[in-house]
């Protein structure tokens, strides 16, 4: 996946640094079990290996699954790669690694056009460049499992430093399991200079509160519900015991036989409020932090539980001036074929992803396809011909009419 753009002069407002021409984002469409996700967990899997490295031990293996349909992948090692632009220099950073060790690992930057290297690492050695003297005679220092990058932040390494704030801040989350972000959302919230620009965005979404207050209190025992099994009950005795509990409610208006607001009622915000309001919530910490900070966010399945609209809001977020000053980026895999329409997504802004008859994904952009020999023109409608089929990534389920009569035994 490529996010720099090409000739084409669809939505200029989506290219950021004119030296360079990146696009703000991309959107992912692609059959249920298309690679979509894997693609998404091989970005994950990337940010791990590069940010824990440094913690594991010499035994630990690094917890990576090859691709597993085809015999001559069970023995090769796992390929990542990344180009990034960080103080206006392109840095290229990879490296292979199987699940016990890793088997080779590059950096180059360019300055200018060139391309120099600033380590190589074989299986035979690591070779340090004369312009990155921060590596210099730490090669012995660095284990088998262990990326070099890591072992040079770790001695203070001022391009390697830089490097790990980077993948500090590309951010890969998921919108299905989204409980585990909402952290950063609660840490937003308690901070007053991000709270109104949360609370404003809720307003604008039309959520049906009018605001939230954080409620914390110590973990009582007492109040776990009844009835529960006693081993459960004991295990969270013990991992709860002495613990702040962290809550969020809804104030909603209340009002009374003349129409006039009474007061405000508190709601809990997981039990009482829908699934996609707790999904926004949930989400809204890590958008607007990267927003605020810059980096890059993958969203998987982004359009679950959302409705359209909800999702747009999101999406627009990254191609506003006022809310992404910072030139954040936004990658996300989506069945919402609506962003075609509305979304103002450049054709090499929209991906594809499609699997084989041998179970292995490609992925290519709209702008790469080719329909007879010509490229698909901007004045298509693109969301009735992706559900046409006319770009492929799309379920085939046949005829709709013989499915049905089958089970009905017709």
């Amino acid at each position: 996946m490529s996010l720099q753009a090409t000739t084409i002069k669809d939505y200029p407002d989506s290219i950021i640094n004119e030296r360079y021409k990146l696009l703000k984002g991309a959107i992912i469409y692609g059959a249920n079990a298309s690679g979509k996700s894997n693609f998404v967990k091989a970005m994950s899997t990337m940010r791990r290996l590069v940010l824990k490295s440094f913690e594991k031990s010499s035994a630990t293996e690094l917890d990576i699954t090859p691709f597993l349909l085809h015999t001559s992948f069970d023995t090769k090692p796992s390929h990542f790669e990344v180009l990034f632009l960080l103080n206006d220099i392109r840095y290229r950073y990879g490296f292979e690694v199987d699940n016990t060790s890793v088997r080779g690992e590059w950096l180059f930057e360019a300055k200018k056009n060139t391309e120099k290297p600033l380590f190589i690492r074989e299986n035979d050695g690591i070779q340090v460049f004369p312009s990155f003297k921060e590596g210099k005679d730490l090669e012995e220092k660095t284990r088998d499992n262990t990326l070099f990058l890591a072992v040079v932040d770790q001695f203070n390494g001022t391009i390697a430093k830089n490097i790990m704030h980077w993948f500090n801040n590309f951010i890969t989350i998921s919108g299905l399991s989204h409980e585990g972000y909402k952290a950063v959302t609660f840490k937003m919230l308690e901070n007053d200079n991000t709270k109104p620009v949360l609370q404003s965005f809720y307003n604008q979404l039309d959520l049906g509160f009018d605001d939230i207050k954080i409620v914390k209190k110590t973990f009582d025992s007492n109040e776990l519900p009844k009835g529960l099994p006693e081993a459960i009950l004991k295990q969270m005795v013990t991992d709860l015991e002495g613990k702040t509990l962290v809550n969020v409610k809804t104030l909603h208006k209340k009002y009374n036989d003349n129409n006039e607001i009474e007061k405000l009622e508190e709601f809990d915000m997981r039990s009482q409020e829908s699934s996609g309001t707790n999904k926004i919530f949930n989400i809204s910490g890590p958008v607007f932090d990267v927003l605020s900070d810059g980096g890059v966010l993958i969203i998987d399945e982004l359009d679950a539980s959302l409705h359209p609209l909800l999702t747009l809001a999101v999406t627009k977020l990254f191609n506003s001036k006022e809310h992404n000053s910072k030139n954040a980026q936004l990658i996300f895999s989506t069945h919402d074929t609506n962003l075609l329409c509305y979304g103002n997504y450049r054709r090499d802004q929209v991906f594809f992803v499609e699997k084989d008859e041998f179970g292995s994904s490609d992925l290519y952009s709209l702008v790469e396809y080719n329909e007879n020999g010509k490229k698909i023109r901007n004045d298509r409608s693109f969301e009735k011909d992706y559900i046409q089929g006319r770009y492929g990534a799309i379920p085939y389920i046949g005829n709709i009419k013989t499915l049905l009569d089958k089970w009905q035994g017709k």
